[in-house]
């Protein structure tokens, strides 16, 4: 569960940006992203990985440009599959849209972008 991940280079990975409604903690949806992402790795054989993050407050000024607004109370989602079809084809099933309901009953807003790997590398 809290183990590394192998990313293959053939990869696409998506990212979600779930903001929190206010007075929400991540305490409050902690089940509800757990149900939701054992559901994935336990049920769909395209799903390679994920990773979710708590926003921590920190924007690093060294590596922005520009103006950033109030980025809010959020998580992050990311994971990673062998193809967009098949993260689309497992967003159509009815205990995913289930899943991800129950998550969204915490959220006001939510984003996934998706992108393909152009490079990978380690120390």
């Amino acid at each position: 569960m809290f183990g590394e991940i192998t990313i293959p280079y053939e990869s696409v990975m998506l990212y979600n940006i779930a903001k929190l409604k206010t007075g929400i903690d991540f305490e409050e949806v902690e089940l509800a992203i757990a149900e939701m992402c054992s559901l994935v790795k336990e049920t769909y054989p395209d799903f390679i990985a994920g990773q979710v993050f708590q926003y921590a407050g920190f924007i690093s000024e060294e590596g922005s440009v520009g103006d950033h607004g109030e980025e809010g109370n959020h998580i992050a989602i990311v994971t990673y599959w062998k193809s967009f079809e098949a993260h689309e084809k497992s967003h159509r099933d009815k205990p995913f849209k289930e899943a991800f309901s129950n998550l969204m009953q915490y959220c006001d807003d939510t984003k996934e972008l998706g992108y393909e790997l152009l490079w990978q590398g380690e120390k």
